[in-house]
């Protein structure tokens, strides 16, 4: 009774808040984490929730979220960002565990202490980033890999340092660099079994499934897949689930079943994921605010100033634009899951008080909160950078990811999707003297067109970046090529830079796309249209119609299809 009980309280009550809070225009988060609040265990006369119970569901939540973003993050994605994320991420690490002792110190505390609360808040939350990230459609840009690539270090990072505390507690002088090897070895295993073998035993077990034609079948299978490697990480390799997960999903997004996958397999992700917050609401303790004010402080600065500042320096030193650098910074200027984690284990063997771990939760919530808040202030930030003398250095280093201004004499026009229909429309540009301009996510397609001299932009079209680093403002039209693309978000994306843009567009399905089709200065091309004029004029002929005939009944479809359908909702 406590599961359906705690699952009733938070799902409702998180529902009501975060509707609240779209409707003031705050981030739903925010209600999401009052909910917790409101039915954890230290609010007077309140629910009483189960904390055990909605700390398991939301780690079900991060598993589902990371498998969801390994399906579309490619090997080929991490390994591009190694140079960036992996000497970034140490280094925060070590600066913010700097600056804890530094704090410790100021404290009259002993400098362990500090030590173990500054590594503790030197790793953000899987969940806030990847959702900061999503929400404000920069995930799949080079600044979300990066930003991706860096918290991995620092899930490694945190693993490391769990099977290295008791070691170095241990007063029997336990062999420190044999367990360090030791764990090297087993996450090496990890990825060589999911990344490598994986890849060829997963996709065989989901053509097995897909053949069935069960559809709750194949779902179970994603289901079971995402879950038993993520378990399995964790139980026999000491990973968290949270990266089993994402190397689940690297496997079966790099599998021609990333799109059925991530559709049908994952509705209960976004659900799960707002549980998270909500446990995490549910640790805040009320009085522990008043009591450790100085203490929060100190961490806040840390966390939302001293992190940040060093991920951003990082970053411009190793010569990349100042946009990525304010992304990845922001975006990390947060704590949550593995910072609950470290300070667990420091409590455990008396390296930190209670207190600190108190300190450490209320910083976490007041980060969580804060962060969607400060990431939208980055465009109006960087706009005053750009009519500043700073300008310059906003596109300093090197940027392959975007195209170079068309020439006078020449049109342009993206075609957003590189699949059948966009590969065939980008050669009859090519052929008409016209340069298309592609928009496409699979990184190996990217590689490939960029060897071969096409124009080619890697990341989400959503995105008004990388819109504008495909050149729209100079385009003369866009090709929404795929239904498997968000079209009227792109439309909006793309309309926002340029808002006279012709747009042509393809649904496969006639119900709804009726409003597609009231947008402004655009073509909707559908499939199901085409196949049922393709199939009845090829009956037709069989029967030994004329031409005309054909004709006639050719626009007698289309037009009963538009009566039809034309004014359906999406």
């Amino acid at each position: 009774m406590h599961l359906i009980q705690t699952l009733v309280f938070a799902f409702i009550i998180a529902f009501g808040l975060g509707f609240l809070a779209q409707k003031l225009k705050l981030s739903p988060i925010i209600g999401y984490l009052l909910a917790g609040v409101i039915v954890g265990p230290y609010t007077p006369n309140g629910m009483n929730a189960d904390l055990e119970i909605a700390e398991q569901c939301a780690e079900i939540g991060v598993i589902l979220l990371m498998f969801g973003v390994g399906l579309h993050f490619h090997f080929n994605d991490l390994i591009a960002v190694r140079k960036t994320a992996l000497p970034g991420a140490i280094i925060q690490i070590a600066g913010a565990t700097g600056l804890g002792i530094l704090a410790a110190l100021l404290l009259g505390w002993p400098w362990t202490v500090g030590a173990a609360m500054g590594t503790a808040i030197s790793v953000a939350s899987t969940v806030v980033l990847t959702r900061i990230l999503s929400d404000n459609r920069v995930l799949h840009t080079p600044g979300g890999h990066i930003a991706l690539g860096w918290l991995i270090v620092e899930d490694l990072f945190t693993i490391l340092a769990i099977v290295l505390l008791p070691v170095l507690m241990s007063p029997d002088g336990a062999n420190l660099w044999q367990t360090i090897g030791f764990t090297f070895l087993k996450l090496t295993g990890l990825f060589l079994i999911v990344l490598f073998v994986g890849q060829k035993i997963i996709p065989w077990v989901l053509t097995q499934v897909a053949r069935t034609g069960t559809r709750e079948l194949f779902t179970l299978a994603v289901l079971a897949i995402a879950l038993g490697i993520a378990y399995g990480a964790s139980e026999l390799f000491g990973a968290s689930m949270a990266l089993g997960a994402f190397l689940a999903g690297m496997v079966v997004g790099q599998s021609e079943f990333s799109a059925r996958a991530a559709s049908e397999a994952l509705p209960m992700r976004d659900a799960f994921a707002v549980l998270f917050f909500v446990s995490v609401g549910m640790l805040v303790n009320p009085t522990n605010i008043l009591s450790n004010w100085q203490l929060i402080l100190i961490m806040l600065a840390i966390v939302m100033l001293g992190k940040p500042i060093i991920a951003f320096l990082v970053v411009i030193a190793l010569r990349k634009p100042i946009k990525l650098a304010l992304i990845v910074s922001v975006a990390l200027a947060q704590i949550g899951e593995f910072s609950f984690v470290m300070a667990s284990m420091g409590e455990k063997y008396g390296l930190i008080s209670e207190e600190v771990t108190a300190a450490i939760i209320i910083t976490a919530v007041i980060s969580i909160t804060l962060n969607p808040f400060i990431y939208k202030r980055i465009p109006p930030l960087l706009k005053k950078i750009e009519n500043s003398r700073f300008n310059q250095y906003l596109s300093h280093g090197k940027e392959e990811n975007r195209i170079q201004p068309v020439h006078e004499d020449s049109q342009r026009l993206i075609v957003v999707g590189y699949g059948p229909v966009g590969r065939t429309l980008a050669r009859i540009l090519e052929d008409n003297h016209i340069e298309p301009v592609i928009i496409e996510m699979n990184i190996d397609t990217v590689r490939e067109l960029r060897n071969n001299h096409k124009l080619v932009i890697h990341g989400d079209a959503t995105n008004t970046e990388i819109l504008r680093s495909a050149g729209i403002e100079n385009a003369c039209g866009l090709i929404i090529s795929s239904m498997a693309i968000p079209a009227r978000e792109v439309v909006d994306a793309a309309r926002s830079i340029k808002p006279d843009i012709p747009v042509t567009m393809y649904s496969f399905y006639l119900r709804g796309i009726g409003s597609l089709r009231a947008i402004e200065n655009s073509i909707v091309v559908s499939g199901e249209e085409s196949a049922a004029v393709a199939m009845a004029s090829h009956l037709l002929r069989q029967l030994g119609a004329t031409e005309e005939q054909i004709d006639n009944e050719r626009k007698r479809i289309l037009n009963s299809l538009k009566e039809n359908f034309s004014v359906q909702p999406d």
